[in-house]
């Protein structure tokens, strides 16, 4: 517990000789596509699944930075119910896209 007449900026205080300004980097590459490959730089960026309530094909966008594996709840553009989506990207790229109904 801070001392009543500790100031704010001393939690900020640093106990080693670093510069505040070097703990970012601009030109530093954060590029995603480094921890995830995409085979030859062709993820798939869509695919057609169908509504689990409503039945109707509907055409997704998919997003190859979010990772090789991603879970996310979307809901339907046509019944506005909601799905459970599992995507898990190949090492080619190719998205394996899962849809469930989101109480299943």
């Amino acid at each position: 517990m801070p001392s009543p007449n500790s100031r704010i900026s001393d939690a900020f205080d640093r106990d080693d000789d670093s510069d505040p300004d070097d703990a970012f980097d601009p030109t530093e590459d954060d590029d995603p596509e480094d921890e995830f490959s995409t085979g030859d730089g062709t993820a798939d960026g869509d695919a057609l699944i169908t509504c689990p309530y409503c039945g109707e094909q509907v055409e997704i966008t998919l997003d190859a930075g979010g990772g090789a594996r991603q879970d996310y709840v979307e809901d339907c553009e046509v019944c506005c119910q909601p799905w459970r989506l599992s995507v898990h990207y190949g090492a080619d790229g190719h998205a394996d896209v899962q849809v469930s109904a989101l109480d299943e």
